[in-house]
C-alpha cells in the first residue's frame, strides 16, 4: 500500500486500506481481539498510519500544482475522485471519534485538507517571492511589491486556465485560492508593517494596498474576471494595522517636511544671499524661487496621499501647514542674522522679493486647498513688520548723514552733485517698484513722506546766521535738492504729490529778506501744510 501511495496510485491505495479497515472493523465487532487487545491497536494503527500517508499525499499533490511548472489534470482528477470515494466511504455521523478510541471508519476530511493544502500553497508561493534587502536596492519594497503582483497575477491566472477545469463546480476552487491567497497577503503584510520603513516606503504600502491590490492592475484585471471575485474577501489590513501604517506615515512625514523646508533654507543661503545673486523680475515684481518650491512641496505630499484616501490627504495637508508655519519664522531670524553679517546691496530687493513670496504663498494655498490661513496671515504679517523695521532702519542709517550735513558750512560750500541724498534714498525706494501692491506703494509714501520731513526738521532746527547772499545760495541748493528727491521719487512710483512743494517753501523763506515776503511764504506754507506748525 505504501508503495501505491508512493507511485501516487492513490485510488487503488484507498481501496486496499479501506479493504483492511472494513476488514479490521469486522474483525472487532466479532470479539476476535478479545484475548489479543495489542493486535488490534496495532491494525488499527496501521490504518491510520495509511490513512495520514494519503493525506500527505493530498498535501503534497495540491502544494505542488503551483510549485510544478504544468499542471498534471489527471492528478488532480484522481483527486477529486478519491476524496468523494473517502466521503462516500465515511459518511459524517456529526460525532468525531474521542480521546483514546480508535479513528476506524472515521471520516478523514480530505476536503478540508485539501482547502488548508491550498492555504499552504499560497503561503509557500508569497514566500517564494524576490525581496532585496535595503542594503542591496534602495527601492526594496517597490521592487518586492511589483513581484507580488506580477508572480501572484501568474499564479492566478494558472489557476483560472488549468486548475478550475480540475474540480467539480461544489469545490469553488477560484473562491477557495483567492481567499487563500489574501490571507497569506494579509500575513505577510503586516509582517512588512514591523519593520522600520522610511517614509517612500511606508507609502508604496499605503499605495498598494489602497489602489493596487483590488484595482485592474492585479486582482481586478480583466483576464482575472469573472473567476476572482473581490468583493467578499476581508481588509486585507485590520484597522488597528491600516490606522497604525497611516499614522507611521504621517510622522514619517513631518521629519520629512522639515527636511525640504531646511534644504530650501540652504539653497537661499548658499545660492543666493552668500553669492549675492540678485533676484529675478517677473512682471515687474521680484521674484524668488521660494512661494514655488513650497507649494511644489506641499502639493506632491498632499496629492500623493490624497491618491490613498481623502482623510489622508487632510492630515497630510495640516502637517505642511504646521511644518511652513514653524519654518516661516525660522527663515525670518536666518535672513535677519544674514543682514546683520553683512550690509549687501541685495537686502532691498530681497526683502521685496520674500514679502512678495509670502503673501503670494498665503493666496494660493488659500485658493488652491481651500483652507482657513488665518494663522499663517498673522505670522507672514508679523514678518512684513519686521523686514519693513529693517528696510526703513537701513535706509535711515544711509540717509541721517547726509541730513545732518544740510545747512552745515560744508554742505553750503560744496560744490559737489546735489544728488547724493536722493542716491542714499534710492539704493531702497528703487526696489519698491517690484514689491506688491499696495504695500510697495504704501512703503514708499512713508519713505517720501520721512525724507521731506526730515530734511525739513533739519534746516528748521539750524540757528545759523547768514549773509544776503549765502541766503540765496542754500535757496537754490535746498530747491535743487528737493527737486531731484522729489523728481526721483515720483519716478520710482510715488504718488505723494502733494509733498512737492514743502522744501521749496522753506527755500523761498530762507531766501527772502524782506519781512512781509517772509510772512507771505510762512502763510503759503502753514496753509499747504497746517501740521508743520
Amino acid at each position: 500500500i505504501n508503495e501505491l501511495i508512493q507511485k501516487r496510485q492513490l485510488l487503488e491505495a484507498f481501496a486496499s486500506i479501506k479493504y483492511l479497515e472494513d476488514e479490521t472493523i469486522a474483525e472487532r465487532d466479532a470479539e476476535k481481539y478479545k484475548d489479543n487487545p495489542q493486535e488490534f491497536v496495532r491494525k488499527s494503527k496501521d490504518v491510520d498510519l495509511l490513512y495520514n500517508s494519503i493525506t500527505n499525499a493530498i498535501q503534497s499533490i495540491v502544494v505542488g500544482t503551483l510549485e510544478n511548472p504544468t499542471v498534471e489534470d489527471t492528478m488532480l482528477i484522481s483527486l477529486v475522485t478519491l476524496i468523494a470515494r473517502e466521503e462516500a466511504a465515511h459518511p459524517n455521523t456529526g460525532s468525531d471519534a474521542g480521546p483514546g478510541s480508535d479513528l476506524l471508519g472515521t471520516p478523514r476530511k480530505w476536503r478540508e485538507e485539501w482547502r488548508e493544502a491550498i492555504n499552504k500553497s499560497a503561503r509557500k508561493q508569497v514566500q517564494r517571492v524576490p525581496m532585496a534587502s535595503k542594503e542591496e536596492e534602495r527601492f526594496w519594497l517597490d521592487l518586492h511589491l511589483g513581484f507580488l503582483q506580477k508572480h501572484l497575477s501568474e499564479d492566478l491566472m494558472k489557476i483560472k486556465l488549468s486548475v478550475k477545469k480540475c474540480y467539480p463546480e461544489e469545490y469553488q476552487v477560484c473562491d477557495t485560492y483567492v481567499e487563500a491567497f489574501h490571507k497569506a497577503l494579509a500575513s505577510h503584510l503586516q509582517d512588512l508593517c514591523q519593520r522600520p520603513l522610511d517614509f517612500n516606503e511606508l507609502y508604496a504600502l499605503l499605495n498598494w494596498v489602497a489602489n493596487t491590490y483590488r484595482s485592474e492592475l492585479f486582482l481586478g484585471h480583466p483576464d482575472l474576471q469573472p473567476e476572482f471575485k473581490t468583493e467578499n474577501l476581508s481588509l486585507l489590513l485590520t484597522p488597528a494595522d491600516w490606522d497604525k501604517l497611516k499614522n507611521d506615515y504621517i510622522t514619517s512625514a513631518k521629519g520629512n517636511i522639515k527636511s525640504y523646508f531646511g534644504n530650501i533654507l540652504r539653497l537661499e543661503v548658499m545660492d543666493k544671499w552668500e553669492k549675492e545673486v540678485h533676484p529675478e523680475v517677473k512682471e515687474n515684481l521680484y521674484y524668488s524661487s521660494l512661494s514655488f518650491d513650497i507649494q511644489t512641496i506641499i502639493g506632491e505630499h498632499v496629492k500623493i496621499s490624497r491618491v490613498v484616501s481623502r482623510s489622508l490627504g487632510m492630515k497630510m495637508l495640516e502637517l505642511c501647514l504646521t511644518g511652513l508655519r514653524e519654518f516661516i519664522p525660522r527663515f525670518e531670524e536666518e535672513f535677519l542674522v544674514w543682514n546683520t553679517a553683512r550690509d549687501s546691496p541685495i537686502f532691498a530687493p530681497y526683502f521685496a522679493a520674500y514679502i512678495n513670496n509670502f503673501h503670494d504663498l498665503v493666496s494660493e494655498l488659500e485658493t488652491v486647498f481651500k483652507v482657513n490661513t488665518e494663522e499663517l496671515q498673522k505670522i507672514v504679517a508679523a514678518l512684513t513688520r519686521n523686514f519693513t523695521n529693517i528696510f526703513l532702519n537701513k535706509l535711515r542709517t544711509k540717509a541721517q548723514p547726509l541730513l545732518k550735513k544740510i545747512l552745515t558750512k560744508d554742505w553750503i560750500l560744496a560744490t559737489g552733485r546735489p544728488d547724493s541724498l536722493a542716491s542714499a534714498v534710492s539704493q531702497f525706494s528703487e526696489h519698491l517698484q517690484h514689491m506688491r501692491e499696495p504695500m510697495g506703494q504704501e512703503l514708499l509714501r512713508d519713505i517720501h513722506k520721512y525724507i521731506v520731513r526730515e530734511y525739513i526738521m533739519q534746516v528748521i532746527k539750524s540757528r545759523r546766521k547768514m549773509n544776503r547772499e549765502t541766503r540765496q545760495q542754500v535757496k537754490e541748493k535746498m530747491n535743487q535738492e528737493a527737486k531731484i528727491l522729489n523728481d526721483t521719487l515720483i519716478d520710482q512710483g510715488s504718488d505723494s504729490n502733494w509733498l512737492l512743494p514743502a522744501i521749496h517753501h522753506i527755500a523761498n523763506i530762507i531766501g527772502e529778506k524782506k519781512k512781509d515776503k517772509i510772512t507771505e511764504h510762512v502763510k503759503t506754507l502753514c496753509q499747504d501744510y497746517p501740521d508743520i506748525r
